[in-house]
């Protein structure tokens, strides 16, 4: 038996592509209210970066590229592991995000490389649980070499998405920025992609199931979420956001002067 050829799609890319692109977007604009706030607030619009950039950005434009992929026989989705791997894209860039804005003010680059490298990890491990999920009546397998490039493309990839989120104000510079993140993230995917080889079983028998359906609900539930954080970043009072960005001014400049003061 030879590997089956796979047929990627022409709009499905695309349409995976846009979704990263709107899950980057709300990412940083989240991260960008979330370095201008404190306390509760501040840990909210974390939470909300990263089910913006881990569950919509990453997980949602994995499973659209993978539901129109055609792997040259039917598929399923074991849901369980589905999930899991949604669950790990959330967690692995909220630990990126507390990592890198933690230091927020600081210059240097080890909190970004810390940060990016555990997201990078955890972005390929979602990659790779997310294809350990698939059911279907064939033998895959991997190249090793392009599997290390995909996971290298994911660090670098999360290294230059944590930046953004630490540096990137104001819309213009935000959707600029979301374009190379979305580009980066469907990027890795489909490098993942081509590191797997397919060989389908002819004479087993054809897989049935629904879990296509729960997964696209999931994906079409992660696109209702975007349009409220977009009220939610809409409705933000400027008087109170330039309030914030006052004082959050106010404790780099502390921390600064501290620093300064201590290499003395």
């Amino acid at each position: 038996m030879f590997p089956s050829p796979m047929d990627m799609g022409t709009v499905t890319p695309i349409t995976a592509y846009l979704i990263a692109f709107v899950g980057s977007a709300l990412g940083l604009l989240s991260s960008e209210r979330a370095r201008n706030a404190t306390g509760a607030s501040r840990n909210g619009w974390l939470a909300v970066a990263a089910v913006s950039i881990g569950g919509l950005g990453i997980w949602g434009m994995h499973f659209t590229a993978m539901l129109g992929t055609w792997m040259g026989a039917n598929v399923a989705y074991d849901i369980p592991v589905t999930l899991l791997s949604m669950v790990v894209a959330i967690v692995v860039v909220a630990i990126g995000l507390v990592v890198a804005l933690r230091h927020d003010g600081d210059e240097r680059f080890w909190p970004l490389a810390a940060g990016g490298l555990v997201t990078g990890l955890g972005v390929a491990a979602m990659h790779y649980t997310g294809m350990s999920a698939i059911v279907i009546n064939a033998e895959i397998t991997y190249n090793p070499g392009i599997v290390a490039l995909s996971v290298a493309i994911a660090v670098v990839a999360s290294i230059v998405a944590l930046w953004f989120t630490r540096e990137v104000t104001g819309p213009l510079t935000v959707l600029g920025a979301s374009l190379v993140m979305g580009l980066a993230v469907t990027g890795m995917h489909y490098t993942g992609m081509h590191a797997m080889s397919v060989t389908v079983d002819q004479g087993a028998a054809i897989i049935t199931g629904n879990s296509e359906e729960l997964i696209m609900s999931l994906i079409i539930a992660g696109a209702g979420f975007s349009v409220i954080i977009t009220f939610l970043l809409a409705l933000t009072s400027p008087d109170e956001e330039r309030r914030e960005e006052a004082e959050v001014l106010e404790r780099v400049l502390q921390r600064t002067e501290s620093r300064r003061l201590g290499q003395r």
